[in-house]
């Protein structure tokens, strides 16, 4: 049948997340440009045993948490938006399945719609890979960081310690090349060799005195 021109369009994309044993959340979007008050959702197990009817007004969530389900049922919803003017039609019937109380990753999805849902678990080992992959990158960082630091101070030591030796050398250099001869002082001696020296008497003759002491025959050998 036509929709009223007056009723909003029914809602699209309604899904189902969030499955767990006893609750699951519906979610869906509605067409821009309408005006929409509330929603409507129709609840019921897919073997007839249980419907619910849930009707909210005077809201613009777009989403809503089933609760007090069935463990491992099966569940059958349907959605329509509440305008001015009344109801819109029902949406596409969208089947999903609830957890057991063991189970640990979700796999159920909609028999129609192509609605495919996700559990939680795996999007917390998605969220455990990338804090892992972080740390991983913040421990190179640190190792590189830590091994630049190590190689700079041993390059400054290098470079401080040819400085000392080369300071050690020039301090050195000059005692050897200008030192002073040594002056005897206090209680050192230094023995020195003296040259030799010549002393040249002249001795002038001496005549008369010298002679007379010779005997009387000499005299006379020699004359006076």
């Amino acid at each position: 049948c036509l929709a009223h021109p007056d009723r909003p369009p029914s809602p699209v994309n309604v899904t189902v997340t969030q499955l767990k044993a006893n609750s699951a959340t519906v979610s869906w979007d509605v067409p821009e440009g309408d005006v929409v008050i509330g929603y409507a959702i129709l609840q019921q197990r897919q073997d007839g045993q249980m419907q619910r009817f849930i009707r909210e007004v005077n809201t613009t969530n777009r989403a809503c948490v089933l609760w007090d389900l069935a463990e491992d049922a099966d569940y059958i919803i349907q959605v329509q938006s509440i305008g001015l003017y009344g109801e819109s039609q029902a949406s596409k019937r969208v089947h999903f399945r609830t957890l057991k109380e063991t189970d640990r990753l979700p796999s159920n999805s909609s028999n129609q719609g192509d609605i495919t849902m996700e559990g939680l678990d795996k999007d917390r080992q998605l969220q455990t890979g990338e804090i892992i992959i972080i740390v991983a990158v913040l421990l190179m960082w640190a190792v590189c960081l830590w091994a630049a630091v190590i190689a700079l101070f041993c390059r400054q030591y290098d470079i401080i310690k040819d400085n000392d030796s080369n300071n050690n050398k020039e301090k050195t250099k000059p005692s050897s090349e200008h030192s002073t001869p040594e002056r005897p002082s206090g209680g050192l001696l230094r023995s020195k060799k003296k040259s030799p020296s010549v002393n040249i008497i002249e001795v002038a003759p001496v005549w008369g005195c010298a002679w007379s002491q010779l005997p009387s025959h000499a005299c006379r050998a020699w004359p006076c």
